[in-house]
């Protein structure tokens, strides 16, 4: 009997990756990302004091729930996913957006790279086995063509990255303005 919950568990891990399920797909050429890595961002940057008061709230949320640990469907300082991190700093501001990061993917307007700023979503597809948004983060700061953003890591828990680095740059699909 534990032989087959472990099987059914292991078989139900692998279907569902990350941070969310497998309903809409959103396809991004990788074209499309070539050409917003060659117009990089103004290099003034872009200050969370320069953001409406109300994204520096959701920012200040998320901020808040740094060196949580990764937890699958997770929304509490017990343990969050990529999703679920952005999904309660949202909601905290009386902003109700879809629970996982392909869904997410699909509201507000498409932003080219140098549109980019604090508030704004970023999303990744980092399954390279499966071509689908699987991930999400939420722009903290924008510096010349640095963008740092907020996301749960399901290795390093909630963390700041930046899209400079390599895996993130590689795996970028696409950025997305809710507000």
């Amino acid at each position: 009997m534990k032989i087959a919950r472990f099987l059914t568990f292991l078989i139900f891990s692998f279907i569902i990756t990350s941070c969310g399920s497998s309903k809409s797909r959103v396809v991004t050429t990788k074209k499309e990302n070539a050409r917003e890595y060659r117009n990089p961002a103004p290099s003034e940057a872009k200050l969370n004091k320069e953001a409406p008061a109300k994204v520096n709230r959701i920012v200040n949320t998320a901020i808040q729930f740094e060196g949580t640990r990764y937890k699958f469907g997770g929304t509490d300082r017990k343990g969050m996913d990529c999703s679920g991190l952005v999904y309660v700093s949202f909601l905290e501001e009386g902003i109700s957006l879809p629970r996982t990061s392909r869904a997410m993917s699909l509201e507000g307007k498409r932003l080219y790279l140098e549109e980019v700023e604090p508030g704004d979503l970023l999303f990744f597809e980092t399954n390279k086995n499966r071509k689908v948004i699987n991930h999400v983060g939420l722009v903290t700061e924008v510096s010349g063509d640095n963008i740092r953003f907020i996301h749960s890591s399901s290795s390093r828990g909630v963390i700041i990255s930046s899209l400079l680095e390599g895996y993130w740059r590689s795996n970028f699909v696409m950025a997305r303005r809710v507000i």
